[in-house]
């Protein structure tokens, strides 16, 4: 199938998508029909690394959120523009970009990487849940 033809995908109702986003992306929420999320940075630099990684991943996956840039935030809004709703593509899209943004070295995992030091000059995203060890 080439990349122009449209292709059946499921649509799903609101209900479904909230059960969806409870158990996959509680931090994420449907309002107006978009499934969407904000991560708050810690200043304009913090915030165009957000968003340039979020651009990559959206490119890379071939589907495109709509963003709301600000100083210290970015809201990154999903919807399946071709089936007219939100389907597997804005789930999957947006499970990315939380694994990525969300992602903390020395958090969860072992290895030499230790992460952004928790000092005032070098913030960078303010991370949900637990803070660094």
């Amino acid at each position: 199938m080439g990349w122009r033809e449209k292709k059946s995908e499921k649509v799903y109702d609101d209900a479904e998508v909230e059960a969806k986003l409870a158990v996959e992306l509680p931090a994420w929420t449907l309002k107006d029909g978009w499934i969407r999320r904000t991560y708050k940075t810690s200043g304009w630099k913090s915030t165009l690394m957000a968003v340039n990684a979020i651009g990559h991943l959206a490119e890379a996956a071939w589907h495109h959120p709509d963003l709301n840039v600000s100083y210290a935030f970015v809201t990154v809004k999903l919807i399946n523009h071709a089936a007219k709703g939100i389907t597997d593509k804005d789930f999957a899209l947006a499970r990315k970009i939380e694994e990525v943004l969300m992602w903390q070295p020395g958090l969860d995992e072992d290895g030499p990487l230790e992460g952004t030091p928790e000092d005032p000059r070098f913030k960078y995203l303010k991370y949900d849940g637990a803070p660094k060890a």
